[in-house]
């Protein structure tokens, strides 16, 4: 299709836009049917397991600070993460696009490129979508998985007794948004964590496999995610701090910030690493770090504990309560 990138998304119309994000897609072997028609196809014998996620420029991306092929990463592995997070096999999306009518066609062009990369990552096709207008950018994404046969792995699984490790980076997509609110570019890493989170695809459902008896998807922060585990399953949570590694590049950040780099990895989100309890040490999987154990809890206290305190600071993000109004979540 022979469209100038430089045209805007008013010039260039509604239905050949979708033509130029859908063409030349490569659809996985479980797909039966793609965009196209009024509903995508997927060949999932078994449970269908199912998860939304919003972008929204100015909250969850800004343009001046990530590049539209990095959007398109990260709308693909946010989603991935929450059905990674059940214990699923990720197979689809439907992406949902909102823009104003004045952005260049070569956005969102870039846009759906890191769709279509991340999505080979991560093992996902593209199943379909709608664009529509709006004032500013926002993405839409319903992700699909399969869970082979296997149980769901929920946060209520976890039992006294278990023990808690993670898979993946903490802290750095939250030093990334330090740097970049200050208008600094580096640490680089930090930077490209804030951008386009690291997943370990598969990581979820290797846990699975391995026998782990809850799950979740760091989104808002390890302290308040594993929060969400401990209120489900009735048990109390206890982290070991000398477990967690501090990287050098976090631990610049808080030196020239003079904050404590624990804040970073204990509250910072948007890794999107997975937390999981598993009943014992040697279930837990090649890859995944024991972090600390589940708990009998007391009448005082559902919750997390780090050494046996509580965190007095904030535990994580809250989209209404922390709020900020010039800059972007993450």
């Amino acid at each position: 299709m022979n469209l100038s990138r430089n045209a805007t998304l008013a010039e260039v119309g509604e239905f050949p836009l979708i033509a130029a994000i859908t063409q030349g897609l490569s659809l996985a072997s479980d797909v039966r049917v793609g965009p196209g028609d009024d509903a995508a196809v997927l060949a999932i014998e078994d449970a269908v397991a199912a998860s939304v996620d919003l972008l929204v420029e100015g909250v969850h991306f800004r343009r001046d600070w990530s590049e539209a092929r990095d959007v398109g990463r990260k709308a693909v592995a946010v989603n991935v993460a929450d059905i990674e997070a059940i214990g699923a096999r990720a197979t689809g999306l439907l992406v949902g696009l909102s823009a104003p009518p004045d952005l260049a066609l070569a956005w969102v062009l870039d846009f759906a490129d890191g769709l279509s990369d991340e999505g080979k990552a991560a093992g996902v096709s593209l199943l379909g979508g709608d664009v529509t207008r709006a004032r500013d950018i926002t993405i839409a994404v319903t992700a699909l998985g399969a869970l082979d046969g296997r149980r769901p792995v929920l946060r209520s699984g976890a039992h006294p007794g278990d023990v808690v490790a993670i898979s993946g980076r903490l802290g750095w997509a939250a030093g990334g948004l330090v740097v970049l609110g200050r208008g600094f570019r580096s640490p680089r890493v930090l930077v490209e964590a804030q951008r386009v989170p690291q997943l370990s695809y598969g990581a979820g459902a290797v846990a699975a496999q391995a026998g782990a008896t809850s799950m979740i998807d760091i989104s808002d922060g390890l302290l308040a995610d594993l929060g969400h585990v401990a209120q489900a399953s009735g048990v109390l949570i206890d982290l070991r701090q000398d477990a967690f590694d501090v990287a050098e590049p976090l631990q610049a950040v808080a030196a020239a910030t003079g904050s404590d780099p624990y804040t970073l990895v204990f509250t910072g989100g948007d890794d999107h690493a997975l937390a999981a309890t598993f009943p014992a040490l040697d279930a837990v999987p090649v890859g995944w770090r024991v972090v600390g154990r589940v708990e009998v809890a007391d009448h005082d206290h559902i919750g997390v504990l780090v050494d046996g305190k509580v965190w007095e600071s904030p535990a994580g993000y809250d989209h209404f309560r922390s709020a900020r109004a010039s800059e972007s979540r993450r």
